[in-house]
């Protein structure tokens, strides 16, 4: 079973940054496509990013580019994502999720595995 464990929430002003990692376990981390979800109180999961087995590919949801960026480092087991210009609407829990395909899918149905999540809260 691949366990995902994610950290580096916390609370931060808007405009502020912060770098979420999540390490994997149980699995050949390089087979793996990642992804970032999040998902707000009252919403549905939702993409947020996520990178190819090798970081050939990365795809970002529209509402966080140019802020957000998602890489990794499969020497490591470990995901990240840095969050730059962090803004209200960005509060949610974050979630790391692995899909042993090829492609970079926006949907939660194609990740099989995800972590506990960490919350993020940014305040105006």
């Amino acid at each position: 079973q691949v366990q995902l464990v994610e950290s580096g929430g916390g609370l931060v002003q808007a405009g502020g940054s912060l770098r979420l990692s999540c390490v994997a376990s149980g699995c050949t981390f390089s087979t793996y496509v990642m992804g970032w979800f999040r998902q707000a109180p009252g919403k549905e999961r939702e993409f947020v990013a996520g990178i190819t087995r090798t970081a050939t590919y990365t795809k970002s949801a529209d509402s966080v580019k140019g802020r957000f960026t998602i890489s990794r480092d499969n020497a490591a087991n470990t995901v990240y994502l840095q969050m730059n210009s962090l803004k209200p609407e960005d509060t949610a829990v974050y979630y790391c999720a692995a899909d042993p395909g090829w492609v970079v899918s926006t949907s939660s149905r194609s990740y099989d595995s995800w972590g506990q999540g960490t919350q993020v809260t940014v305040s105006s």
